[in-house]
């Protein structure tokens, strides 16, 4: 009987075919992607950025409340002196000027959501209808927004005044006798600040409902004319629904404008005879003659929590609704 043997040949190493390009070596350990000049690049565009962020926003901000609670005139740190609740005592008890301050402020809110913001979405509404000249209506109403309120407050300035001002013109009271101080007078000057607000506050609110009527899903408004709904009836009942996200940032936004008003005001009469903000009452304790950076403190304070009142249920929302995505 023959018995065959098979013999194990050991497996040929691979050969490249000829004219094949030869094979890449494969780098062993750790490949360094960054030289030591990008890093410090890196870090100095990371860096220095937060420092500033950290010195100029939350150093300030915490030195801000503890300050709060002292009497500090400003020169020299050996003048501070701790006095407590003391200065928001006399802030809700004694000053006169802060209940009107914090009545104008709640005004000034009211009137942005009642007026200029319904105007922001009836303009959004028309301009997302892809109209002819669109973009030049959008880019007019808009420019405001670009404008500084400084430069605002110059420009209605010119518009209220009492002699060669546009409004006296028109309606011939620009004539002695006739006057009318738009600024001046304690019972017309806040609301003709508003109306500057207002002007501004529109573009704003139409860009940001502008964008939202962007992100509408066009079948919803196919399936409402199949059902033979009207326009507003759609607008109603299908597209202001889906508009919520951005009503909620519109809130947030028309609120932190209410909180923050103080240049428009500033530039036209600094915050004196019937417009008091919170944040011309800050500046007048702080950088005015008084001095008083402890009391000044203290109304930023109030100011600040009334701000996190609005602004942390608005980011606990938010949070959620990215958690649940």
């Amino acid at each position: 009987m023959t018995t065959e043997t098979t013999k194990e040949i050991p497996e040929a190493a691979a050969v490249p075919p000829p004219g094949a390009a030869p094979a890449k070596k494969v780098p062993h350990g750790h490949r360094r992607l960054l030289t030591r000049r990008d890093r410090l690049t890196l870090g100095l565009m990371a860096g220095l950025p937060t420092v500033l962020h950290i010195a100029l926003v939350w150093v300030t901000a915490l030195a801000s409340i503890a300050l709060a609670f002292t009497t500090w005139d400003g020169i020299g740190f050996d003048s501070i002196q701790w006095v407590g609740l003391q200065n928001f005592r006399e802030l809700f008890e004694q000053n006169p000027q802060f209940w009107p301050a914090v009545q104008h402020n709640v005004i000034w809110f009211v009137v942005l959501i009642a007026i200029p913001t319904p105007l922001g979405l009836f303009l959004a509404v028309q301009l997302d209808k892809k109209i002819r000249f669109s973009r030049v209506y959008q880019t007019a109403f808009f420019l405001p927004v670009v404008l500084s309120m400084a430069v605002i407050g110059f420009v209605w300035q010119l518009i209220y005044n009492p002699d060669t001002g546009l409004i006296n013109s028109l309606i011939g009271a620009n004539e002695p006798g006739k006057y009318i101080d738009w600024i001046g007078d304690p019972d017309l000057n806040l609301w003709a600040i508003l109306v500057a607000a207002s002007w501004r506050h529109t573009g704003y609110m139409m860009i940001l409902y502008l964008a939202g009527l962007k992100g509408v899903d066009p079948s919803l408004r196919e399936a409402s004319a199949l059902d033979g709904a009207g326009e507003w009836q759609t607008f109603r009942n299908v597209i202001f629904p889906t508009l919520r996200p951005t009503n909620t940032v519109v809130l947030v936004v028309t609120i932190i404008e209410a909180l923050r008003a103080f240049d428009l005001v500033f530039v036209f009469n600094k915050g004196a005879e019937g417009t008091e903000l919170l944040s011309i009452l800050v500046t007048n304790n702080i950088i005015g003659e008084s001095s008083r950076i402890g009391y000044g403190s203290a109304i930023a304070v109030v100011l600040l929590l009334i701000s996190l009142v609005v602004i942390i249920p608005y980011l606990v929302a938010t949070f959620r609704k990215e958690r649940r995505a």
